[in-house]
């Protein structure tokens, strides 16, 4: 989701109406172009993405930075299922032994700590979008990543 994220980021900061080769993107952060491909796949099956194929193609923000939300990037990178699946472990082995059916009535504490934290996490996240983040950003972490695009891509910066 980092990943995600930090690419979102650099496309708010040096795109717009041109796409960003996948290659430049692996470069800028010393990765696998195999596996950044996978994470920009994602990103663009989820509609966070668009994908120009060619010699001049890559990829580029389907909306404006202010219409993604940080959710909007994880779960198109991790999937829209819960992080936490309760296994009901406290029901299993000799830790259960003795137990009474109805101690289980109730739902997990375990579970349930990390569902209303997971909530909270995604609502959050939900809260920000890739425009929060870049406006967050200082200016000179901003110049330096489009300084080093342009290097990248072979324009006078």
């Amino acid at each position: 989701m980092e990943w995600g994220l930090h690419c979102c980021l650099t496309l708010a900061w040096v795109g717009g109406a041109e796409p960003v080769p996948s290659a430049r993107l692996a470069a800028m952060f010393e990765l696998s172009p195999t596996y950044l491909n996978k994470v920009l796949q994602r990103l663009t099956r989820a509609g966070v993405l668009t994908s120009v194929s060619g010699p001049r193609g890559g990829v580029r923000l389907a909306r404006e930075p202010d219409r993604i939300s940080m959710m909007d990037v994880v779960a198109a990178v991790e999937g829209p299922d819960p992080l936490f699946a309760c296994a009901e472990i406290r029901q299993r082995g000799v830790s259960a032994t003795g137990s009474a059916a109805s101690e289980f009535a109730r739902p997990c504490g375990v579970s349930t700590a990390m569902r209303r934290a997971e909530l909270a996490w995604r609502r959050e996240l939900s809260g920000q979008s890739v425009a929060d983040l870049a406006a967050a950003t200082p200016a000179a972490s901003v110049a330096r990543v489009r300084a080093n695009y342009a290097r990248l891509a072979g324009i006078a910066g």
